[in-house]
């Protein structure tokens, strides 16, 4: 917030506070001009020099100034808090100014947070920006660290209800005044100092507060395993603490984001990851591995996650945190929702609650309730609701990290699945009116809902737990997974051995498992919902790895392939995401799957169905290549197939047939090399790369690779650019060889995805680098010596 001009004073005035202040200067040099005292206390506060603090100027001054300027005489409280709050002193008075200051600056910053802050006029300043521009928040930090200092082998002390109104005023300040909590952010003590005031109840939820914001803007990741006696904090915290401690996780454990989507391309990934290698762990994994051994941590977050709404705080407490809520946040929104919704049916239920205002304090009592008085059960669930999502964030995050393996392990054993599936129907996936849904500032639809927001953290932790995971199993009860081994027995093939070695005391019970409810609530979304494409990740990770028949009719039988093919034909849908994520798991039911594309033939059975199919594949690549890889796969295994039933498919399937096609062939391939480059290449539209790389690992299975390659090269010149393709592809190639040669998860994914060895996949594109160019399947071979450009550095533009 910028500072505006102050008028100056009358020439007497002017004189006289100028007199005033000649002492307060001490030997930096010069005297102030009155009129621009706030620009120099803002040059002070930059460089450090000159004019920092109210303490630098006599209350005479300040109480004269004050009369022009109108600065709500915070300078004087602030002269006073300095002369209170040295170390010899008993803090008594010094508590006292902090209750004069605290409702300065909390009604300026309610009004701040709930946007109905006004234009100030151009004379006055918010009382947020004056306390810190006269030092108000370096002295309120010296004060909060004073129990670090010991005077003779003691340390000092002050109390909770002290330390509260200094979090809260600090907090406040950091709302309205830019540039306060990037301050704070770079005292590193201090910000570990913060975690230490958690340890009391009375101060825990400003605290956290606090540390969570200025996290979000501190440049390097703090490591936790420099708080003191961090296993001793978390394990002391309470259910609702350690909820609310998983907003601040959410900041620790997360890899930091550059925002440079150069940062996201795989030659920049890559490259930071051989950084990696010399750095040794990041922080996000240093307080990933700090969490986890810290006894009961994982267990606990289990619990919180699978909470039932009946068996969450009472209405004292949780009242008691609303209040908490009124003063503080980002969950003043959420507050803002709360409270309409408890208003809604306290009229119904003719209760009343009621909230002190802002800036009231302790002493003013909790809301009044009477003994019959009960919480709205729409607030409780919005309450449990706000926790699970923190919760379910931090349990996703852990999932995907170097630990991953022991955290799977230690989900399953705390039945987070099981208990999930208890939830689903009256929490996770619950009815609710529209007015439990919006909040302050939002509509219905918006992905910032509580509700929203909690269905897909829910949706990816989901994705996490399945994603080449034998511990999917665990998203189905005990008949479901019956029902897999009897598909396997009638197909007469082995059934899958993670589903043996599934411990049945671990997955859902009751009448349907996770995914089947999953799949239930997924044919119902509305056609422009956005967790269309939530939902299908979710499903594509329990297909993903090596191809399991029982997993696909499982699904088939359930209708989710025609339910797909609607969505993507009849519904014409428009969405690149959630096309994206339709046409992966449609690659990924089908693939290899007999049944699946004679039910594929069933449902598009008509030629405008197939053309309107055909154009959305064809309208973007990076969509629907893996879509077109797993039919060029399942044509490759059908025709070497001696089966009545697959000869039926591939006589009658148009998706086979189109597909069969050379020209088809060879028009995705040119146009799958074409739109990706070395230097563009992330880990969305890689998959074009290596989709290009099964066409041709088939065509020299078939030996017809030369064939393809002098295709490539007639389509190249058609285009009037001879070379311009095979370059481009010789590079993308030699990027392939540095990316997957060194990174086992990435190779072996391709092995059990595609069913071709990967020692075949190396040898292909070795073959195709050969540098001879008498080589036959040698990319050089088929480019011209004139428009040869296969050496570019893959740092260049």
């Amino acid at each position: 917030m910028a500072a505006a001009p102050v008028a100056a004073g009358s020439g007497v005035g002017r004189g006289r506070r100028a007199a005033a202040t000649v002492a307060a200067w001490g030997g930096w040099g010069g005297r102030p001009r009155p009129g621009n005292i706030l620009l120099q206390l803002r040059q002070g506060q930059l460089t450090g020099r000159g004019l920092v603090r109210a303490v630098q100027f006599t209350e005479t001054f300040l109480t004269e100034r004050d009369k022009q300027s109108k600065w709500s005489g915070i300078p004087q409280l602030l002269l006073k808090l300095y002369a209170t709050s040295h170390l010899h002193s008993d803090f008594t008075e010094c508590q006292n100014i902090l209750k004069e200051i605290s409702p300065l600056l909390s009604m300026e910053a309610m009004a701040f947070v709930t946007e109905e802050r006004k234009l100030t006029q151009e004379t006055t300043y918010p009382n947020t920006y004056i306390f810190d521009l006269f030092g108000g928040v370096d002295l309120l930090v010296e004060i909060l660290m004073r129990p670090t200092i010991s005077i003779r082998g003691q340390k000092l002390k002050i109390s909770d209800e002290m330390s509260k109104d200094c979090l809260s005023i600090l907090y406040n300040t950091c709302v309205c005044t830019e540039g306060v909590t990037k301050r704070l952010a770079e005292k590193n003590d201090f910000v570990i100092f913060l975690f230490t005031l958690m340890t009391s109840k009375k101060t825990f939820l400003q605290t956290a507060t606090l540390i969570e914001d200025i996290l979000g803007v501190k440049k390097e990741m703090i490591r936790l395993d420099e708080v003191p006696n961090l296993s001793s904090l978390v394990s002391n915290f309470d259910q609702q603490q350690l909820a609310n401690f998983c907003r601040i996780l959410a900041v620790t454990i997360s890899e930091m984001d550059t925002g440079n989507d150069d940062k996201h391309t795989l030659l920049a990934k890559n490259a930071q990851q051989k950084k990696s290698l010399s750095l040794g762990p990041s922080a996000a994994e240093i307080n990933q591995a700090a969490l986890l051994s810290i006894p009961g941590f994982v267990e606990r977050l289990c619990k919180l996650a699978t909470r039932k709404v009946s068996e969450s705080t009472g209405t004292a407490s949780f009242l008691q945190e609303l209040e908490e809520w009124y003063t503080w946040l980002d969950n003043a929104l959420v507050l803002d929702a709360l409270m309409r919704v408890a208003n809604e049916e306290s009229e119904h239920n003719q209760a009343s609650i009621v909230l002190p205002p802002p800036g009231a304090s302790e002493e003013n009592g909790l809301p009044h309730t009477s003994p019959r008085t009960q919480l709205p059960q729409s607030m409780k669930i919005m309450h449990e609701i706000m926790y699970k999502l923190e919760v379910l964030y931090v349990l996703c995050v852990l999932l995907m990290g170097r630990q991953r393996n022991q955290v799977h392990r230690m989900i399953a054993e705390f039945k987070l699945i099981p208990g999930l599936n208890n939830l689903f129907d009256k929490l996770i996936w619950r009815k609710h009116s529209a007015s439990a849904l919006v909040l302050h500032g939002h509509n219905q639809n918006c992905d910032c809902s509580p509700d929203i927001t909690l269905k897909i953290q829910f949706l990816r932790l989901l994705q996490s737990f399945s994603d080449h995971h034998e511990n999917k199993y665990l998203l189905l009860n005990n008949q479901e997974l019956n029902e897999l081994s009897a598909i396997s027995l009638k197909a007469n093939i082995p059934e899958v051995e993670a589903v043996l070695n599934t411990d049945r005391s671990l997955v859902c019970d009751g009448k349907r498992g996770l995914l089947t409810r999953l799949l239930q609530v997924m044919k119902k979304e509305p056609a422009e919902s956005s967790f269309r494409f939530w939902q299908a990740r979710a499903v594509e990770s329990f297909l993903r790895g090596t191809t399991s028949y029982a997993d696909q009719m499982f699904l088939l039988k359930r209708g989710l392939l025609e339910h797909i093919l609607y969505c993507i034909v009849d519904s014409e849908c428009k969405s690149r995401d959630v096309l994206q994520s339709y046409f992966d798991l449609l690659g990924e039911l089908m693939k290899f799957n007999v049944d699946a594309f004679k039910r594929f033939n069933k449902y598009i059975n008509t030629d405008a169905k197939f053309q309107v199919f055909l154009k959305q594949i064809n309208s973007s690549l990076v969509d629907s290549n893996m879509l077109v890889r797993c039919v060029t796969l399942s044509l490759d295994r059908f025709e070497n197939q001696v089966d009545m039933k697959v000869a039926e498919v591939l006589s009658e399937c148009r998706l086979l047939a189109y597909i069969s096609q050379v020209p088809t062939q060879m028009s995705f391939l040119f146009r799958l090399i074409n739109i990706i480059h070395v230097q563009t290449l992330t880990q969305e539209n890689v998959s074009c790369l290596n989709t290009s790389l099964v066409i041709l690992m088939l065509a020299r299975r078939k030996e017809r690779l030369p064939l393809y390659l002098r295709l490539l090269q007639r389509m190249e010149h058609s285009k009037k650019y001879p070379g311009f393709l095979l370059n481009n592809f010789h590079n993308l190639l030699r990027f392939w060889q540095q990316h997957y040669l060194h990174k086992d998860k990435d190779s072996t994914c391709l092995e059990n995805s595609s069913c071709i060895s990967f020692s075949y996949w190396k040898e292909t594109v070795s073959i195709l680098l050969n540098p001879d160019r008498q080589s036959p399947s040698a990319l050089v071979s088929y480019i011209e010596e004139p428009y040869m450009d296969i050496d570019r550095d893959f740092t260049e533009e």
